[in-house]
């Protein structure tokens, strides 16, 4: 038999049978054809996607590697990538100016002087988050001349409801915040100089940074941070324009300016560590960062320009779910201040981590204080929660958090607050114990009681408290490692975290 005229394909997956006549060959003979299905184009097409992504993604890697340029390469500045080169002035306004500014050279108090003087400022921003993206955009819109932006975070989803710079492709990407911020500014405004510090601000680099600059603003959200900012520009003789902002509240004041008292006058010794929180722990709305930004932009524009009455030696203070604002007198400079006295003790940049007791940032930091045996992980947990045994799980996060989310299971919800309470005064407590103390008694074996957090911190600290309250039962108090945070990461990555 004659094959000429015959296909024969091999290794070709979903192959279609079809019978024809070869009239060389006057026999019957089967054609192989290969024929793709719909989903396996789908799914090629799902690939292509997939890998257009990842080129894209390290695309956007290479252009901030090359933004934020190595240290360690000769000829590179250590510190800032100008993103662009200004357009240089030669001391007047431009027709384009004009335009641009009309809005404001109106204002008799700003006028054309007012604006030359801000072309002829530089503004250092620590912190591109919720407070230094309002601040940044409207210095960028306003014309200073060089704005230098210090951030080492990259964007992330649960940034974006405050911080007005950023973008979701930013976030998929990890994106520099410094870089993601200096760009929607130079966007906005070309003529401003854009400087990216892509660096972690610390006692080796301040005095490098801030020392470029002739305004700092603080947009940070962390104790050691502020210490160390206040120090530099006091050693560096720069008036700081400092901004925080938590929950519905926040604040505003100017630092080291014309005589003003610096921070260190007002706080001396740092609080507490356990008593510092921020906007990750305790919430904050948008519009309220968006707001003390904003007046820190105004503060820097009326330094710069020599006008109006700036806000130092006193304290603004917002609240957003009163809709007030209250101004404050605070006490002046201190003779006896560590950086701005008479005899001043701190003439260097200190360990500010060692001084404050917590390290710099928003990351959380676990603790330990309970042994391996007193805690369980949350594959472990997950385990014992499929074998259906009796137990008790805990949860004391605040009810507003249940809401959110929480275990597939029975919780019983005790906040951390209601350990402080007197004794007996607790409701919530009192109806768990009297419950776990019967089913404890109805046991043969140590009742299992797991306790849950958000990231597993609060939860150990509950453990000491519940091992004190069941001393005289049979009751096995353990912590989940890691909390819910924990259960996303190992046990279900569709569980929502926040």
């Amino acid at each position: 038999m004659c094959l000429r005229g015959l296909v024969i394909v091999e290794n070709c997956e979903n192959i279609q049978n079809n019978t024809k006549f070869d009239f060389e060959s006057n026999n019957f003979v089967q054609f192989y054809s290969c024929s793709p299905t719909m989903s396996e184009v789908e799914k090629l097409k799902s690939q292509l996607q997939e890998k257009d992504r990842e080129i894209e993604r390290l695309r956007e890697l290479l252009r901030q590697h090359t933004a934020c340029a190595d240290s360690g390469q000769p000829g590179v500045d250590e510190f800032a990538w100008q993103t662009r080169q200004a357009v240089e002035y030669d001391g007047r306004l431009s027709k384009d100016d004009i335009s641009r500014y009309s809005r404001q050279l109106l204002l008799s108090e700003l006028g054309v002087k007012g604006q030359l003087a801000l072309r002829r400022t530089s503004v250092l921003i620590v912190g591109c988050g919720g407070l230094g993206c309002p601040a940044a955009i409207y210095l960028a819109g306003a014309g200073v001349g060089r704005l230098g932006l210090v951030d080492h975070d990259v964007v992330e989803l649960n940034n974006l409801h405050r911080q007005i710079l950023h973008a979701e492709a930013g976030a998929e990407v990890n994106m520099l915040k410094a870089v993601s911020a200096g760009d929607f500014c130079q966007k906005l405004n070309r003529r401003v100089a854009c400087e990216v510090h892509c660096v972690k601000l610390s006692s080796s680099n301040a005095l490098d940074i801030v020392r470029q600059y002739d305004i700092v603003v603080d947009a940070t959200d962390n104790v050691a941070t502020r210490y160390l900012l206040n120090d530099a520009c006091v050693l560096s003789g720069r008036p700081l324009v400092s901004g925080g902002a938590l929950r519905f509240e926040g604040q505003l004041t100017v630092y080291n300016y014309q005589g003003s008292p610096c921070y260190r006058c007002l706080y001396p010794q740092p609080p507490p560590a356990e008593m510092v929180t921020n906007c990750s722990d305790a919430g904050v709305l948008g519009p309220v960062v968006g707001v003390i930004g904003s007046l820190q932009a105004i503060e820097v524009i009326k330094i710069a320009a020599g006008i109006g009455c700036p806000i130092a030696g006193r304290l603004v203070l917002h609240d957003g779910l009163d809709g007030t604002f209250r101004c404050v007198k605070v006490r002046g400079r201190q003779t006896n201040c560590a950086v701005c006295g008479e005899s001043p003790t701190i003439t260097n940049l200190i360990d500010y981590e060692l001084f404050c007791g917590a390290v710099s940032g928003d990351a959380c930091h676990g603790i330990s204080i309970l042994s391996p045996s007193e805690r369980i992980n949350a594959l472990e947990y997950a385990s014992f929660l499929g074998s259906g045994k009796h137990h008790f799980l805990v949860d004391v996060r605040m009810p507003v958090e249940l809401e959110i989310t929480k275990l597939p299971t029975t919780t019983h919800n005790v906040p951390m607050d209601e350990f402080s309470k007197p004794e007996g005064s607790s409701s919530v407590l009192q109806v768990l114990c009297e419950d776990v103390r019967k089913h404890a008694d109805d046991d043969h074996l140590p009742l299992p009681l797991f306790v849950v957090c958000r990231r597993g911190n609060d939860s150990q600290l509950a453990v000491r408290k519940f091992q004190s309250i069941f001393s005289d039962v049979s009751v096995n108090v353990q912590d989940i490692i890691g909390g819910l945070t924990a259960w996303s990461k190992d046990v279900d990555e569709n569980f929502p975290i926040y």
